[in-house]
Formats: C-alpha cells, sequence, structure tokens
C-alpha cells in the first residue's frame, strides 16, 4: 500500500510542477533571468524559492545518507528528479527506499 501511495506522489509530484513550467517554457523559452526574477518578485515568492532551495539541499543530504546507509543502489534518479522539484524527487526516493527494503526484508524472511 505505501509503496502505491508513494507512486502517486510521484504522479503527482511531476505533473502539477511541469504543467506550470511547460507553459513558461512556451511563452518565454529557457530564460533563466526571467524565471529568476519571477521567482523572486516578492516576498510570497522569494520565501517559496528559497524554502525550495533549503529543502532541495536537504532532500540530496537525506537521499546520499539514507541511501548509503541501507545500500541503496542509483541513488543519482531521484537527484535528477530534483530537475523537476522536490514534490518529484522525494516520493521517487522514498518509493525507491520502500522497494528496496521489501527487497532487503524478503531475502531475509524467504516467503
Amino acid at each position: 500500500m505505501l509503496q502505491l501511495t508513494y507512486f502517486l506522489l510521484c504522479l503527482l509530484g511531476f505533473t502539477l510542477p511541469i504543467s506550470q513550467f511547460i507553459p513558461f517554457l512556451v511563452e518565454h523559452g529557457l530564460n533563466l533571468e526571467l524565471f529568476i526574477h519571477q521567482l523572486f518578485i516578492n516576498r510570497i515568492s522569494t520565501f517559496f524559492g528559497m524554502d525550495v532551495f533549503v529543502s532541495a539541499v536537504v532532500v540530496i543530504v537525506m537521499i546520499f545518507a539514507e541511501g548509503t546507509r541501507i545500500q541503496m543502489r542509483n541513488l543519482w534518479i531521484p537527484i535528477l528528479c530534483l530537475v523537476v522539484g522536490i514534490s518529484f524527487s522525494l516520493p521517487v526516493f522514498l518509493l525507491m527506499r520502500q522497494k528496496h527494503l521489501h527487497h532487503q526484508q524478503s531475502i531475509i524472511t524467504p516467503i
């Protein structure tokens, strides 16, 4: 059940941010200057921008720390997912982690 929940959160975490980013790309192209300007145009957007940047660093540290601790492979996948956003990267990592733990548990206690 938890794997299904993480999978559904992956879908939401990908779809919602991309649904806003693609229209920006269509209208303005990959205009990083405009993107940064709009991200920090007022205090509330700056609040969200800074929150996302700090959260991204936290997620990277967590992915490497927890992934290394339980000997997960392919930790680059959730790191790469940060290109879409933390809302995609974190559930991808949690899904991968849950599958890894389930696999380890099935090795330890065969059915």
